[in-house]
């Protein structure tokens, strides 16, 4: 093949890409043909915060670019000619709801209503059902479930079916739009978001038949689409729409495929130089779900604006370029900005100013208030994730109180990650805000450095303070903090003796 020939061929294989509606059209299509974003969503193999995303401004690329423009054309294409009366379209979307199940099986997978809106699916090939574990053939709410109680053995998982003598006697029939199995209703008692977390883990060890550590294993690698996914449930009917991929500012771009964009996370790694005289017991103590607690910072909801010279505005948030204060309390107290080498302004996010403007205040007055130079800011909420976070915090306590690993290993990855892949990651494309990613890590930080800051108001020496979760102290901690594995509380990493007869603090450890 000659040159000519391979540029040729490589031309023909270039289709142009096709062309969408400006957002507000995209939104007002779906809204139009009474669509939800988690119908969109599904048709086209993405998430709903995807779609929020290209109704937002956000336009896809390659195959599935293709199939939303496919969709919105016949979307304007029906709206623009339907012109079938009311009464009739009412009739006929009725007729469509009531699809006779068996055909449309046989035709492919298909879904169809109940009358309260609960979408059903009919399955190609059965799954198990999150209720009993036994093989269903519709899926209702993306979660596989029999419909019929005479189908569904049992409430949750390996529970057996009631013996005939004890098993009540069948209901009279019902016309099928109107029947409410005590499936259904029994489906619906972990409803919302948290029923997201529960189905999830039913149905993992249903499909594993209770292998417990497959089951996990299987949890965990889905941990990132879930959090998304649950962050949709969470956010339905919110204030504000949850943009994933608005314009950043270089500061916040990774400055090669491998470095580190310009923020200063403040993350404290932080030995004492000096104990008091003696040998000590040290406590080392491990915050319980340090970035869960995170969640709860001040987030900047929308594009960031650029400002210079202005003071703080508590109603934003974002990123600020500071001079950072003169810190002279080492010897007893990390610094509020980390470990710092070199001199001079640098980028920090909203969690490290409000934490230096509250340690300057007259109630502190532990330093000189920081001098800031430049922001990116929005306006801001400190609940844009609370209740995404008290979903989740409900999750792991009942977790712990069942004794439940499964579910507490999956919490755990679900916030963990969610955090982690936030920013350019690989693992997580739907959602792309660096600055969410930074302010939530250095929120926990100030949350641990907050917590130095009282055991040293209470009288203990602190002895180390490193990352999100780890503070080392002397002296009776539990006056101080509540013990146990809630996220409000603390418990003990490790003991060790540190002091004048030790050649080195912690070699214990």
């Amino acid at each position: 093949m000659s040159d000519f020939d391979a540029i040729d061929s490589l031309l023909h294989s270039v289709t142009p890409q096709a062309d969408l509606p400006e957002p507000e059209a995209r939104r007002a299509l779906r809204e139009q043909a009474q669509l939800s974003k988690a119908q969109v969503a599904r048709a086209l193999g993405v998430s709903p915060s995807t779609v929020s995303a290209w109704e937002a401004g956000r336009d896809p690329a390659g195959e599935v670019r293709a199939k939303y423009a496919y969709l919105l054309d016949g979307l304007s294409a029906k709206l623009l000619t339907d012109t079938t009366p009311e009464t009739e379209s009412a009739v006929e979307s009725t007729a469509v709801r009531s699809v006779d199940a068996d055909a449309t099986a046989e035709a492919g997978p298909a879904s169809f209503a109940f009358e309260d809106g609960d979408e059903v699916e009919v399955l190609m090939a059965p799954e198990p059902c999150v209720l009993c574990g036994r093989p269903a053939r519709q899926r209702v709410e993306g979660f596989a479930q029999h419909l019929d109680p005479a189908e569904c053995q049992g409430g949750t998982v390996g529970t057996p079916p009631a013996p005939a003598a004890d098993r009540p006697a069948p209901a009279a029939p019902k016309p099928p739009k109107r029947a409410k199995s005590p499936a259904r209703r029994a489906f619906q008692e972990p409803s919302g978001p948290g029923g997201l977390i529960h189905a999830a883990v039913e149905g993992a060890l249903a499909e594993y038949q209770g292998d417990v550590e497959t089951a996990t294993a299987a949890l965990l690698k889905k941990a990132i689409p879930d959090a998304m996914r649950l962050l949709d449930e969470t956010r339905k009917g919110a204030r504000y729409d949850v943009i994933a991929h608005p314009w950043i500012p270089d500061i916040l771009k990774k400055q090669t495929s491998r470095g580190a964009d310009q923020i200063w996370e403040a993350r404290p790694k932080w030995t004492r130089a000096e104990l008091p005289p003696g040998v000590h017991e040290v406590t080392a103590l491990d915050v319980n779900g340090a970035y869960l607690s995170a969640l709860k910072t001040h987030l900047p909801l929308g594009q960031l604006e650029h400002t210079t010279g202005m003071p703080h505005d508590r109603r934003r948030a974002g990123v600020h370029l500071i001079t950072p204060p003169v810190w002279e309390h080492d010897a007893v107290l990390p610094n509020p900005i980390g470990e710092r080498d070199e001199p001079g302004p640098l980028w920090v996010t909203e969690p490290t100013l409000r934490l230096l403007l509250r340690l300057s205040s007259p109630k502190h007055g532990l330093c000189e208030v920081p001098e800031i130079h430049e922001s990116y800011t929005s306006g801001a909420t400190e609940n844009l994730l609370e209740k995404f976070r008290s979903t989740l915090k409900d999750a792991r306590d009942t977790a712990i109180a069942d004794s439940d690993p499964v579910t507490l290993e999956y919490v755990k990855a679900m916030y963990s990650k969610f955090v982690s892949t936030m920013g350019e990651s690989n693992y997580n494309r739907e959602l792309y805000r660096p600055d969410w990613m930074h302010i939530i890590r250095s929120q926990a930080f100030a949350n641990l450095w907050m917590k130095a800051l009282k055991a040293h108001d209470e009288g203990l020496a602190v002895v180390r303070a490193m990352g999100t979760d780890e503070l080392h102290v002397i002296g009776d901690w539990r006056r101080v903090f509540p013990e146990g594995r809630g996220v409000t509380e603390v418990k003990v990493k490790d003991l060790y003796t540190a002091g004048a007869d030790t050649d080195t603090m912690g070699e214990e450890q």
